[in-house]
């Protein structure tokens, strides 16, 4: 096993290995289990998740007011633009909520579409937003209904066998011209999840992540007309074809683990392979 810090962790390693054997037990089971299993299991995994680990992140996140504002910030400069008064925006794995009742404030419609309704409980939720209960795969709002829909650290805690289906769904309730932007970790230079501090393969909630070559072809096999990715940060992002990074990923995928993740770890590089995918219906 290998042990790594990581920026802005205030817990204890005796803590962070708590944290990592619990989540590695519940993910293993969600991993083994079959698809009807699945169904259930998404929600009652991430439920035992928290009760059991009163120190996650998802968790103390509510009691650092900061914290959650520039996080907000930073996710509202990015999908800002692509909203106006009249949008429904689907936001799918919303977490705390903060980013969808923000966005509640400035569009027509917000759906927060969650596997669980453990940390949200205490919410207080203007008219035009609703909290949607999912199977994992299931994107249960009217189809062609979404202008904007977007998750950010979502698509690597769906199981391999499900995503496909849940990409169909969200797709399905994107009205035509809606558009997807999905945030996700590379696994070019992951683990991201709590197994990165013990692992070189994600174990734990992260159940797959993916490449932007690997998420493209994913996205095209649903059926998006189009799939670009932004690279940028702060106020500065600019869309770019998939293509270029594909390759610089393809020739990074093929040397030694070692050198491949000093390489993809660099600030300039972690920059590029960060997946800010946005698919056009």
């Amino acid at each position: 096993m290998k042990q790594k810090q990581v920026k802005g962790e205030h817990r204890t390693l005796e803590q962070i290995r708590e944290h990592y054997e619990i989540e590695k037990e519940l993910a293993n089971r969600l991993r083994h289990a079959c698809k009807e299993e699945r169904r259930y299991l998404y929600s009652s995994l991430y439920d035992e998740l928290y009760r059991r680990v009163p120190l996650h992140p998802q968790l103390t996140r509510k009691t650092s007011p900061e914290e959650t504002r520039q996080a907000v910030e930073a996710e509202m400069k990015f999908i800002r633009p692509f909203l106006a008064e009249d949008s429904t925006l689907m936001e799918v794995g919303p977490g705390d909520c903060a980013l969808s009742l923000e966005v509640a404030k400035i569009v027509k419609q917000v759906y927060a579409v969650d596997v669980s309704d453990e940390i949200t409980k205490a919410l207080t939720t203007p008219d035009n937003f609703q909290l949607i209960l999912s199977d994992g795969c299931s994107i249960p709002v009217p189809d062609n209904s979404v202008n904007v829909a977007y998750s950010n650290q979502l698509m690597e805690h769906l199981h391999p066998d499900d995503a496909f289906e849940q990409l169909r769904n969200i797709h399905q309730a994107l009205v035509p011209g809606g558009i997807y932007l999905c945030f996700t970790p590379n696994r070019l230079n992951g683990p991201h999840d709590v197994s990165g501090y013990f692992d070189v393969i994600a174990s734990g909630f992260h159940l797959r992540e993916y490449t932007i070559t690997e998420l493209s072809r994913l996205f095209r096999r649903v059926g998006f007309s189009k799939v670009g990715v932004y690279v940028g940060a702060g106020e500065i992002y600019r869309r770019l074809p998939t293509v270029p990074l594909m390759l610089c990923e393809g020739l990074l995928d093929m040397l030694p683990f070692t050198l491949r993740d000093s390489i993809a770890r660099s600030r300039p590089v972690r920059g590029l392979l960060s997946i800010r995918l946005v698919g056009t219906k």
